[in-house]
């Protein structure tokens, strides 16, 4: 059996892999060099806007912010202004504001992307069986595999990075939002139905806001997704807090990791609680 098993031709797909990356790198190359410039120069221009900001008066104005989405409690205001202090303290201040910019930005286009894909799937049965197996894929594919078609499309640097993150971010606020509106009790689309309204005004004025919750729960989730592809972009140029981290593994700065890995999971809890917050009811 094994020889039979042996001598079975082996199936091209990595040739086939590679001459569709080539296909698509030669042929959509202008594309390609056009987003990579764009968006270089516009998570620069974002970053440097935020590091343009005095640290002090953006650790109060997050803070401040944090007090009031908490509804004026004090727990996560004095995390979130200790936490960035020590941050700041560290000499991660710069390296904090690159990852801002590419979580912003990866979650972005990634919730850009995810809602209409997920309204979509709601609405038809053929189009979420259809992408259903493609949102399997993406979550259950290793992260780093998807910085090898991020570096043929967009070379090395942070576009590859955030290109990279939005792949491995999106299927969360795909699934939820599915998810969400199919939860819409049916008593009352059939309701909206009775007055008249059209598929949009059904769609924008009754199931969204009653699947408001539930998407962004998933929505909170390609944030906490995209910000865990830091570590992991910054092994094809991309910088912040993960390139700290890998430059202290390469080294076996055991302090050093420690400190820039710390300062990710204080991002990452103030970043989560944030969304949470937006989404208790009032």
């Amino acid at each position: 059996m094994s020889n039979i098993l042996d001598s079975m031709p082996r199936l091209p797909v990595a040739d086939l892999t590679e001459n569709v990356m080539d296909w698509l790198t030669d042929s959509f190359s202008q594309l390609f060099n056009f987003f990579q410039k764009g968006g270089k120069s516009a998570m620069e221009f974002i970053t440097e806007m935020l590091i343009a900001v005095p640290p002090i008066i953006f650790i109060i104005i997050v803070a401040l912010i944090a007090f009031f989405a908490t509804r004026r409690k004090f727990g996560l205001a004095v995390f979130t202004l200790v936490g960035l202090l020590f941050i700041y303290n560290q000499g991660l201040w710069e390296e904090l504001m690159n990852t801002i910019t590419l979580v912003i930005f990866a979650s972005i286009i990634a919730i850009i992307i995810g809602v209409p894909i997920g309204i979509l799937m709601s609405k038809s049965s053929v189009a979420e069986q259809i992408i259903k197996p493609i949102l399997d894929f993406m979550q259950t594919m290793p992260g780093f595999v998807y910085l090898i078609p991020a570096v043929a499309f967009f070379g090395i640097g942070v576009v590859p990075g955030v290109f990279a993150s939005v792949i491995f971010a999106l299927p969360p606020t795909v699934r939820f939002t599915n998810l969400g509106i199919r939860q819409v009790p049916r008593e009352l689309v059939e309701a909206a139905d009775s007055y008249g309204s059209t598929g949009w005004q059904k769609l924008i004025k009754v199931e969204l806001p009653l699947a408001k919750s539930t998407i962004m729960a998933g929505i909170n989730q390609t944030v906490l997704l995209s910000l865990s592809m830091v570590v992991i972009a910054s092994m094809i140029g991309a910088p912040g807090l993960g390139r700290e981290v890998l430059s202290a593994l390469q080294r076996a700065q055991v302090g050093n990791g420690f400190v820039a890995g710390l300062s990710l999971v204080i991002f990452a809890i103030i970043i989560d609680r944030l969304t949470q917050s937006l989404n208790k009811k009032k």
